[in-house]
């Protein structure tokens, strides 16, 4: 969600105190699907998500973790237990009220925003990214930030920044330098 703050930023106040902007696993352009916008996910995802996590809190937050390292593919391997356990254990003591909240501000749209960045912006994503998928966020940004880079990492994750460190540290100081 910290994507969506930085582009909303950047779109209201501009960018007089910014020099470069960086997305990694972003949320926009719109993840809802509307007839405006075919290529976001339908409601019926986002509704679902709001009853799993309001009817059994814990057991929603271990299904998005799992989908947030991609654990079956990546567990033992680039995410060890303790790493996913260090996940769980924030994501336990977070607010179950809260964690149910925040899945409605998924369908913001911040297709207004993006074309008011008016400095260069970094993109980095995974394009195995389950919590917002590649085909509907990252890939749509190219043509809608004026100065994009955009960089897919293969096989990613939604938490790249853990999983595939090395490649988004040499993204973000390759933009950075």
């Amino acid at each position: 969600m910290g994507t969506g703050e930085i582009t909303r930023y950047l779109g209201a106040y501009g960018s007089a105190r910014v020099v470069k902007g960086v997305l990694v696993s972003p949320i926009p352009p719109f993840l809802l699907q509307t007839g405006d916008n075919p290529e976001g996910l339908p409601a019926s995802l986002f509704d679902g998500f709001i009853q799993a996590a309001t009817a059994d809190t814990p057991a929603w937050m271990k299904g998005f973790l799992d989908n947030f390292y991609n654990i079956d593919v990546l567990g033992g391997t680039l995410v060890s237990d303790q790493a996913f356990q260090a996940s769980w254990n924030i994501a336990a003591a977070a607010s179950a009220t809260a964690a149910v909240a925040c899945i409605g501000t998924w369908e913001t749209d911040f297709r207004d925003d993006l074309p008011k960045i008016d400095v260069p912006v970094l993109t980095v994503q995974g394009d195995a990214d389950r919590i917002l998928p590649y085909p509907n966020t990252g890939k749509r940004l190219p043509g809608l930030i004026n100065d994009m880079q955009l960089i897919v990492i293969e096989g990613g994750p939604h938490a790249i920044t853990w999983t595939h460190a090395d490649q988004v540290n040499r993204a973000l100081l390759g933009f950075l330098d």
